[in-house]
């Protein structure tokens, strides 16, 4: 039967401001040789786009427009809440696959039931040869530090193993619908950034491993929807990296994490940029600081919602 050897996957992406990229990456999905998928789109309220136009190319994706911008992590958990898959696989907008993505994902999973989230190998769409992800290094617990296996290395093959990563790539993720309703689906509280790390974790401590799967290929456009250097970016970045390390790291390490992140990594930054003449830039590091500062004992950091 084909939902045996094909079990259903849904495939959900969050469209903000970005239908033409949205519909680049549906043209690619609808090309591929795995047989049992569902196209779930979410638009995350976006002002200057109309996402009708993908339901009008494609009929049979789901599209749920929301009435509030729910960052990623909100955007992605409703198309979640939709999925019938026994698979949900989370694929980032800017994207475009390789025809033959779908399959070494589902057996990588099928393989071993303590295998809780796969994700694939990125290359940079604009230059097709070079890696972006190929697994992850652990975090440093005190900087809050990982760096992507591969980044930037022409690919000749040097990464072509499956390997264990810490956590996942959030540009394209598959994970268990079964684990999902084990340890729920992603905090709120990220918004955007950080998330996906987050989620790896609980799935890790809830006794599962994550995989990065070598013959798996996606091509990342990488940041379109926030820009290399936004403020919006900056502030995210360093509000969630402090949200992950409360919500993640303990004793000592979190101690001199914190100690790291609030005396010397954001002022040193946020600097550098006053010094440059980039205010802008500048207050969303104070910003990201004062977030924590008015939430010091929010209970919501440690909210995990379920489905």
């Amino acid at each position: 039967m084909l939902s045996s050897q094909y079990p259903l996957v849904s495939i959900i992406t969050v469209n903000f401001n970005g239908s033409e990229d949205t519909l680049e990456m549906i043209e690619s999905l609808s090309k591929i040789t795995y047989p049992n998928i569902e196209i779930i789109v979410v638009d995350n309220y976006s002002e200057n786009d109309n996402p009708r136009i993908i339901k009008e190319k494609y009929p049979s994706v789901v599209l749920y427009e929301s009435n509030v911008n729910m960052g990623f992590a909100g955007g992605n958990n409703l198309g979640i809440m939709r999925a019938r898959g026994e698979y949900v696989l989370l694929l980032n907008n800017d994207t475009i696959v390789d025809k033959g993505f779908l399959e070494p994902l589902v057996r990588k999973m099928q393989s071993d039931p303590k295998i809780g989230c796969v994700s694939s190998k990125l290359r940079f769409y604009y230059d097709r040869s070079v890696i972006q992800f190929a697994g992850y290094t652990p975090f440093d617990h005190r900087t809050m530090r990982s760096f992507a296996i591969g980044y930037r290395e022409k690919d000749k093959g040097q990464h072509d193993v499956d390997r264990e990563t810490p956590y996942a790539h959030g540009a394209a993720m598959m994970v268990s619908m079964k684990v999902i309703r084990e340890i729920g689906i992603m905090s709120y509280i990220f918004f955007l950034y950080y998330e996906e790390a987050d989620w790896s974790y609980r799935i890790k401590n809830a006794g599962y491993t994550i995989w990065y799967v070598h013959n798996s290929l996606v091509y990342h456009k990488e940041s379109v929807s926030v820009g290399k250097l936004s403020a919006s970016k900056i502030y995210y970045q360093n509000r969630n990296r402090i949200v992950f390390l409360r919500r993640n790291v303990v004793g000592k390490d979190f101690y001199l994490g914190i100690l790291y992140q609030l005396g010397v990594a954001i002022p040193k930054n946020a600097f550098r940029f006053l010094l440059k003449g980039k205010p802008a830039t500048f207050y969303a590091y104070v910003r990201a600081i004062g977030w924590h500062l008015k939430n010091m004992v929010n209970p919501g950091i440690h909210d995990n919602p379920y489905l």
